[in-house]
């Protein structure tokens, strides 16, 4: 049944730290046709799904403002306005410091349309020793989810290459799941992909 929960704990881990630089405003907040941020959007699934889910925010503000949903766990660090790796490291640290899950799902802040069988299917293929990888059509996707056992290579990440160092240091770990949801690749980088969506 679709309605039990996993036998594993996966958490969510969710990339929110960006500057909007290609879109030209605080994409976050961006408003979407049902009124929602596109933030909120984002955290829609994850937070439906999943008891843990943690949020990395620039260092410099205050989330109060956010509108988030009750229980979002707030992760803000220095370093992780230096790039997505730096974000990926504070999280994971957190992360390892604080939660029992086997298994953490790393979410954009910018991909509101992933379908929630998805997740599900990707959770089911989850473990604490391998890399669950969505693909749709033959492209990598989000959200990617790694086992605890490569948390702590995730804590060494920095720059703006995201988890590619980790996926690219254990292949035999990768998991390629192929999904039927394009959701899984559309992410907003522009005010033109808003209006799309």
């Amino acid at each position: 049944m679709a309605s039990e929960r996993p036998t594993q704990r996966v958490a969510a881990l969710m990339l929110a730290a960006g500057y909007s630089r290609r879109f030209g405003a605080d994409k976050r907040r961006a408003t979407l046709a049902d009124g929602r941020s596109l933030l909120a959007a984002s955290l829609t699934l994850p937070c439906s799904m999943l008891e843990e889910v943690w949020l990395v925010l620039r260092p410099d503000e205050a989330p109060t403002g956010m509108d988030l949903p009750t229980g979002v766990r707030v992760v803000q660090n220095a370093a992780s306005a230096q790039g997505m790796g730096h974000s990926l490291a504070a999280g994971a640290e957190r992360l390892l410091a604080e939660s029992n899950a086997d298994a953490v799902a790393i979410f954009l802040a910018d991909m509101p349309s992933i379908h929630r069988d998805s997740l599900e299917t990707l959770i089911a293929q989850s473990s604490a020793n391998t890399i669950a990888l969505p693909s749709y059509q033959g492209k990598r996707g989000h959200p990617v989810l790694f086992g605890r056992d490569f948390w702590p290579q995730l804590t060494m990440l920095s720059g703006d290459a995201g988890a590619k160092p980790v996926l690219q240091q254990n292949p035999n770990a990768v998991r390629i799941v192929e999904l039927d949801d394009p959701g899984v690749l559309q992410d907003i980088d522009t005010p033109a992909d808003l209006s799309q969506l």
